[in-house]
């Protein structure tokens, strides 16, 4: 028997170790940059700004590949996020949600949904932020179905608004007085 002893054994088990790590480096670069890009493409709004400064009451929204506009906001000054839908009378907020955001359950009553009649619960949310435009004491009901923490931004909100859809882009402001 010999002793001989692979003097490049080392070298070679370092650069198969170095192989592996670049190709784990390499796949969770993929990983990060394809959740990035998914998460574009559902909110291309994620990015909108809470500033005021330049925004003058107006909010500019990108539709996403589903044809919604969802995007970032505040309710009570917590971040939520916001689906725009104009077939909401009031701005419905996810009972797991409202739980987090400390919002008072009020009254039960029943309304009509895409999935039938359901009770809820009203609510008066505090502030509603979108972008640069900022409402008070916003009328919104508590919905003990919805599964997400999805904020439906209705009527009660976008009632106070201008709305003007051009392509693929919804433009929200406050309209001027007088």
């Amino acid at each position: 028997m010999s002793d001989y002893q692979d003097p490049d054994g080392a070298r070679r088990s370092l650069a198969k170790a170095m192989y592996y790590l670049m190709w784990i480096v390499l796949l969770a670069l993929l990983v990060m940059y394809f959740n990035d890009y998914v998460s574009e493409r559902t909110n291309p709004n994620q990015h909108l700004s809470m500033a005021t400064a330049g925004g003058g009451g107006e909010v500019v929204l990108e539709r996403n590949r589903a044809g919604h506009y969802v995007a970032p906001g505040l309710i009570n000054g917590q971040p939520v996020t916001f689906l725009l839908d104009t077939g909401a009378t009031r701005v419905s907020v996810p009972e797991s949600l409202a739980q987090q955001l400390r919002l008072d359950r009020g009254r039960g009553h029943q309304t009509m949904t895409a999935n039938g009649v359901i009770q809820v619960f009203a609510t008066t949310l505090d502030s509603v932020r979108l972008g640069g435009i900022e409402l008070r004491q916003v009328p919104a009901s508590i919905n003990p179905y919805m599964t997400d923490d999805t904020v439906l931004l209705g009527m009660s909100f976008m009632q106070h608004l201008e709305l003007v859809q051009r392509g693929g882009q919804l433009t929200l402001k406050i309209p001027q007085e007088g």
